[in-house]
């Protein structure tokens, strides 16, 4: 499980340290960490440490001090090291005694004969984008093409909600210390590395999947299980207009667990002619038994799949609601007032201004959780990371690793998904976690079948690879 932490957070468990060790440790034993992820970096892209050249890029605030003690080891172990100090007066004193002393050298700006750059220009309480000077260095490095590692964060984007609002560094890798934050899930850091400076962080409310976590929690049948015990998801999607949404939506269900699937709906010739395995039924008051339901995807916002919705949210069971009945929804938010039984929403930008009166804006988890509150639903905000929120506080962030998902079609596969999971009696958020973690993923793997330059894909051939990211898990 990934957990993440607020810069708040971050500094509280690092006070205790602070005090009881002596000064500079906790810096150095960043640094130490820092220095050993840039060595690993360079040998992989050189085979070599040693006359390889590292420029860091200094601001006034720790992370400078981190980044020019990573540089003076570095130098120790054979790198040539320079270092651009963009606020020279302010520069961490000792660190920049130690790496003068270690043969670095300080220039005027980032030279072209640079292997690597390390920003050490803010922090994690940094706040907007890079000021002009800093600006203008991380411009000329990325024209150069120079790969950057940044520390803790990339300097520019905002660390709790990953929002760029100006200049910001493109970074390759970002070396984090202690506990990773939001930053790291919610925008493009390259890849991320931890390094353990022993703080002592209590579980955080801001969690993430990791393989591990989805294969633990995804059915498996035990030796007593039968088709209704493995959990009945009922659908009611699709509509003579939308036939498709009814397909995809099914077969996603049919791909996720081995349990029984009904449709309930127009499209049901069309369903079973692919998914023989779904019970069909002209309308969900003859469906029988189900244990959770997915509403909305094709459906139509005319009196049937008025009707539809209200018959799935007046049960006493699961329900995702996704497409055109979140639409239906944001008319009608009394629809799921008192509610006992789970509710899922699964809106995308659009979707997610109409049912909250405005768009997520930059801060996408926090409106998500008040979304999550004010329905007292789980939310599921898609998009490249999206950001899943339950009404007792938790949330969940999976970052897609890439947007192949956004494709027509998909979000019907998601939710099957989602609904086979709450059917087979996952808790509404895992559920919604696990799905998008196994969504991304087959989304991924289908850009990249027969491989391995990506290509285009579809919400067919994203639900044809469900089965084997699950395998894979």
């Amino acid at each position: 499980m990934r957990h993440y932490y607020t810069a708040d957070a971050i500094r509280a468990a690092e006070a205790p340290l602070l005090a009881s060790l002596p000064d500079g440790v906790l810096m150095r034993r960043a640094a130490y960490g820092l220095a050993t992820a840039i060595a690993a970096e360079l040998r992989a892209r050189t085979g070599v440490l040693a006359g390889r050249h590292v420029c860091a890029v200094v601001g006034s605030g720790d992370n400078g001090g981190d980044a020019l003690w990573a540089a003076t080891l570095l130098r120790r172990r054979g790198a040539a090291a320079t270092a651009v100090l963009l606020n020279p007066e302010r520069t961490h004193a000792k660190a920049l005694a130690a790496f003068r002393t270690a043969g670095g050298r300080v220039v005027p700006a980032v030279p072209q004969s640079a292997d690597l750059v390390i920003d050490g220009v803010v922090g994690i309480s940094g706040k907007g984008p890079l000021r002009e000077a800093a600006a203008g260095v991380f411009a000329a490095v990325e024209t150069a093409g120079i790969p950057v590692v940044a520390v803790d964060i990339p300097s520019g984007i905002d660390v709790q909600t990953g929002a760029i609002t100006g200049p910001a560094v493109r970074a390759d890798v970002t070396v984090t210390f202690g506990g990773l934050k939001p930053v790291h899930a919610l925008a493009d850091c390259g890849r991320v590395e931890l390094v353990d400076i022993g703080l002592d962080l209590p579980a955080s409310e801001l969690l993430g999947f990791d393989a591990a976590d989805v294969k633990s929690r995804w059915p498996v049948p035990g030796v007593d299980d039968d088709k209704y015990t493995q959990g009945v998801t009922g659908i009611m999607a699709g509509s003579a207009t939308y036939p498709g949404a009814a397909i995809l939506c099914a077969g996603a269900a049919v791909a996720a667990t081995s349990g029984m699937k009904r449709y309930a709906g127009s499209a049901a010739a069309e369903v079973v002619s692919h998914w023989p395995e779904v019970v069909a039924a002209p309308n969900p008051h003859a469906a029988g038994r189900v244990q959770a339901w997915v509403v909305g995807p094709g459906l139509g916002t005319d009196e049937k799949a008025f009707g539809a919705l209200t018959f799935a949210l007046g049960t006493a069971l699961p329900v995702v609601v996704d497409a055109d009945a979140l639409t239906l929804l944001a008319a009608q938010p009394e629809l799921v007032a008192g509610r006992t039984a789970p509710t899922v929403l699964t809106p995308h930008a659009g979707e997610f201004a109409r049912l909250a009166g405005g768009p997520p804006g930059e801060d996408r988890v926090a409106a998500t959780r008040r979304l999550a509150d004010a329905f007292g639903a789980t939310v599921l905000l898609k998009g490249n990371v999206t950001v899943i929120a339950d009404p007792s506080g938790s949330v969940y962030l999976n970052p897609a690793g890439g947007s192949w998902a956004a494709t027509a079609g998909s979000g019907d596969v998601l939710s099957g998904v989602i609904g086979a999971l709450l059917a087979s009696g996952l808790p509404p958020v895992e559920a919604a976690a696990a799905a998008a973690f196994v969504h991304a993923r087959a989304a991924n793997a289908s850009a990249a079948d027969p491989g391995p330059t990506p290509v285009p894909t579809s919400a067919s051939r994203i639900l044809a690879h469900i089965r084997q990211t699950i395998a894979e898990l």
